[in-house]
């Protein structure tokens, strides 16, 4: 089991979301200063602490204490590398706003071309979005106007992204950083 979740205490704690501002007690900023000592210590020790750095860093925009960083930590990281991560939504995926969902303007051409017949109302229930939505997709096709897409950038290498770790987070000089997955 690793640090965070054999101490949720720690890591789900309400001052671990969001860092207290300055103007917060002294006993406030004591505790987060604990709590991230903590948070810390249990991240160098974990086995998973590379993936999870990766993963917070490259792939997905988490809140709160992850892999030995605060958000602003991991902020500044992807602005280093030149990383844009987009936040999950996770009301989506939960399911809390209904089944329909963003579809791209390619999705609704293939599904098109490849049931002719099908009238729109039945296309856009096997997009799972609104007919307005595929109306709108097949207008701009008729016009030859295609929505202006962004090449996704490269994910950056492991070693790129521990370097930014190194860079932005102070890490402890007397602990191993790369091949045992150590941090401060």
């Amino acid at each position: 089991m690793t640090g965070c979740i054999a101490r949720s205490d720690i890591f789900q704690h309400r001052l671990m979301e969001e860092p207290p501002p300055a103007s917060a007690t002294r006993r406030t900023r004591e505790r987060y200063d604990q709590l991230v000592r903590e948070a810390k210590a249990l991240c160098a020790s974990c086995p998973l602490f590379t993936d999870c750095l990766y993963s917070a860093v490259a792939e997905h925009d988490v809140s709160g204490f992850v892999a030995g960083t605060t958000a602003a930590q991991r902020r500044s990281m992807r602005n280093l590398l030149d990383v844009e991560v987009q936040a999950d939504d996770f009301d989506q995926l939960a399911g809390a706003r209904g089944t329909r969902r963003p579809v791209s303007h390619e999705e609704v051409l293939r599904l098109r071309g490849q049931h002719p017949n099908d009238s729109l109302e039945s296309l856009a229930m096997r997009l799972g979005c609104s007919l307005s939505t595929v109306k709108r997709h097949l207008r701009r096709a008729r016009r030859g106007q295609s929505p202006a897409t962004k090449t996704p950038r490269p994910r950056p290498q492991l070693d790129a992204v521990l370097d930014a770790f190194e860079t932005v987070v102070d890490v402890q000089p007397c602990q191993p950083r790369r091949g045992g997955s150590r941090v401060a």
